[in-house]
């Protein structure tokens, strides 16, 4: 499994990433010493190459839907070349253990930074267009940049991270689809995508069809968060009408229809 697996990896990445073994990976992390976070699929180590380059690396978690997301986040961010997106440096493969390793990026998550919270600074309203701005250009040369279309389906604050300067890259490419770059129209077995970001096509299955405006709907959640400094997403609300914003406008305008 591991030889089979290793193959795909490497003929869809035409050897740009590199192979580490689970050695080098404890090496790199210090025996997994400095935790970054936690993710839905892993866990993110700081590590160092024996060059000296900080890296990230995201431990998987073991299940099969981690793997099929492995495999994905791999072969799809091999064909990513861009400034506002993530690179992938390498993998490792070794039994049931899943790494991939990143650029490490200096500040963290855009989420860190816009909202207020104590040891932290929030960001000018100039550095959060400019951040929003470079996530535009990444979207956009997902959805056209590539000779197939790649649909992100999980832009959310997390998964946009900020490098040394505060220039934003996306990363967690382990929901992305491949598609035709003339597919208007996408198909989808399941919903895909993180609550309170997901587009309302994507979370009710007979509102629309799925396309690369689910994205697009994401990034604005983004934007209004950003300009609003504050979470569209409340999850201590007490009911799923308050986490899901689309849900929480229809109940408040059919309460003033009513008022």
């Amino acid at each position: 499994m591991d030889d089979t697996l290793e193959d795909f990896l490497q003929r869809q990445n035409n050897l740009i990433t590199i192979k580490y073994t689970y050695t080098e990976i404890k090496n790199m992390t210090n025996n997994f010493k400095d935790k970054l976070g936690d993710g839905g699929c892993g866990t993110i180590f700081k590590g160092k190459l024996q060059s000296g380059r900080f890296v990230a690396v995201k431990m998987m978690a073991n299940s099969v839907v981690n793997d099929k997301e492995f495999i994905s986040e791999v072969a799809t961010i091999g064909r990513i070349h861009h400034v506002n997106a993530v690179q992938l440096i390498g993998f490792c493969i070794k039994g049931a253990k899943r790494a991939l390793i990143y650029e490490y990026m200096t500040n963290g998550s855009r989420d860190n930074y816009v909202f207020s919270q104590d040891g932290t600074v929030s960001l000018s309203y100039k550095k959060m267009f400019e951040i929003s701005l470079g996530v535009v250009h990444g979207i956009d040369y997902l959805h056209r940049g590539c000779h197939m279309q790649i649909l992100h389906f999980d832009i959310k604050p997390h998964n946009i991270l900020l490098d040394k300067n505060f220039d934003p890259k996306i990363s967690d490419f382990g929901l992305t689809k491949l598609y035709a770059r003339d597919d208007s129209v996408v198909t989808l077995t399941a919903a895909r995508g993180t609550m309170g970001y997901m587009a309302p096509e994507l979370f009710y299955k007979n509102i629309g069809r799925v396309s690369h405006k689910a994205d697009i709907y994401s990034f604005g959640t983004l934007l209004m968060e950003m300009a609003g400094r504050r979470k569209t997403l409340n999850p201590f609300a007490d009911s799923l009408s308050q986490i899901y914003f689309p849900s929480w406008i229809y109940g408040n305008g059919r309460k003033k229809e009513n008022s």
